[in-house]
């Protein structure tokens, strides 16, 4: 043994003290991910020139340009305007004609001209302005809904992209140590210091190391597209490095969580609007059981006599058939209510789940942070410090040294994927409680 470590070539020295040296960045990196639980270091380090991209203006643009955001709020804008329409008398008719009656004398011949207008029974007009007016409120929570909902999902979208970005950089770096591992190895095994299968294994790992960049360039690819989509871009077009993400403590209790989603939510509120429209189509319906008028005033002109008359009528709408006509719309209005109101129950259902869901997934995300980047990176961390010298003076074997890398990538983008699980969960917390979390209850807007 003696003569062995005597004739082992300085090269071999050289290439480990090479090969421990490149892993002091990586775990470096890692003891800096023990900084404070608000603010994680998940920066994406790029090449100079290369663009960042910012939530904020993202959401800014998604705002503006979004296709579905815009209809909603056309169709916000076409409800308002048929709130007038529909409290608006009917036009009124415009009359003209000639009569001429020889049979009868005097003859009566001469022109006729005078309106007529329908004059629907009192109330009518005024509930169907209602019936539209809460329409119209309920098409506004829709917009706001629909414009929180996409905020969520490029926010998902964002932190998955920025998780693809953090993921590649680290296998980047995981693969330029394996290689240099597999040199090292090769070096070993040529003057019988290690074995073939340590070089086998390194060759394995380098190549599900390449496998898994084929994943995360494919997934980047599809986030890519996915927030072109919503932002109403190509496609194919490219974004840049996501900026530095950070994790923010949730203070606000599940109950409080709970009643801004019973107060707030756009959602909630669209279907509750949706009840009061179909209790004022109830109402309507059952003011359809009394007659409409018609009011008609002409003036005649008798040209035998050279003079002038007027003629007065009013008609009335007899809801004669009221079995088929007015009872079923009354029963279509109650149906509608009772299920405008088990609309209500499924979405205030939905939304306390999904608050309750995202607020434990919260939870979860922050404990796990804190386990990861107090205890389990630092443990491995120093883990890999013991195998690096060890391997060095060669008390460990390669798989010693493999798996205590390994360890520190795994817990590495576990951290990440957790501060990301994290601000999606909080994602998800603001679209059904109504906006931002930050603030006061009472001063809070819905859809704000």
């Amino acid at each position: 043994m003696t003569r062995l470590l005597v004739h082992i070539p300085s090269w071999i020295f050289a290439a480990l003290t090479f090969a421990v040296v490149s892993l002091a960045p990586l775990w470096v990196s890692g003891a800096q991910d023990t900084g404070g639980a608000t603010r994680s270091d998940t920066a994406v380090h790029t090449a100079p020139g290369d663009d960042r991209i910012t939530l904020q203006s993202l959401i800014e643009e998604l705002v503006t340009r979004s296709p579905e955001i815009k209809a909603a709020r056309q169709r916000w804008e076409t409800a308002q305007a048929v709130v007038p329409q529909v409290k608006t008398l009917p036009d009124p008719r415009l009359q003209l004609g000639y009569q001429r009656m020889p049979m009868v004398p005097p003859v009566v011949e001469g022109v006729m001209y005078g309106f007529g207008q329908d004059i629907p029974f009192p109330g009518k007009l005024r509930l169907k302005g209602e019936v539209a007016q809460q329409e119209s409120e309920r098409l506004e929570q829709e917009y706001y809904a629909t414009r929180l909902r996409l905020v969520a999902a490029l926010k998902q979208d964002y932190f998955d992209l920025h998780f693809v970005h953090k993921s590649i950089e680290i296998v980047e770096k995981n693969k330029a140590l394996l290689m240099q591992f597999e040199k090292t190895a090769k070096a070993r095994y040529s003057v019988g210091q290690a074995a073939q299968q340590d070089v086998f294994r390194a060759q394995v790992e380098i190549s599900r190391v390449l496998d898994r960049l084929a994943v995360l360039d494919q997934q980047k690819e599809s986030l890519h597209a996915a927030i072109n989509r919503l932002l109403n871009r190509p496609p194919a077009g490219l974004l840049g490095t996501p900026e530095e993400a950070h994790t923010t403590i949730l203070t606000i209790p599940l109950q409080e969580l709970s009643r801004r989603a019973d107060e707030f939510s756009p959602a909630l509120l669209a279907t509750a609007k949706g009840i009061e429209r179909s209790e004022r189509s109830v109402s309507l319906a059952k003011r359809q059981y009394y007659p409409d008028f018609d009011v008609t005033a002409l003036g005649i002109r008798n040209d035998k006599i050279n003079d002038n008359g007027y003629q007065v009528m009013v008609g009335i709408k007899i809801p004669l058939f009221y079995e088929t006509k007015q009872k079923q719309g009354v029963r279509e209005a109650l149906a509608s209510l009772e299920g405008a109101r088990e609309d209500f129950s499924a979405t205030r259902q939905d939304m306390l789940f999904q608050v309750k869901d995202s607020f434990v997934q919260a939870q979860r995300a922050e404990r796990l942070i804190t386990i990861l980047r107090d205890a389990i990176i630092p443990q491995a961390t120093l883990a890999l410090q013991a195998a690096q010298a060890s391997y060095a003076v060669g008390k460990v074997d390669f798989l010693t040294l493999l798996n205590s890398l390994l360890i520190l990538q795994d817990g590495q983008l576990e951290l990440h994927g957790e501060i990301v699980s994290h601000e999606k969960s909080l994602a998800r917390l603001e679209a059904v409680t109504g906006g931002p979390l930050g603030g006061p209850l009472s001063e809070r807007k819905p859809g704000s």
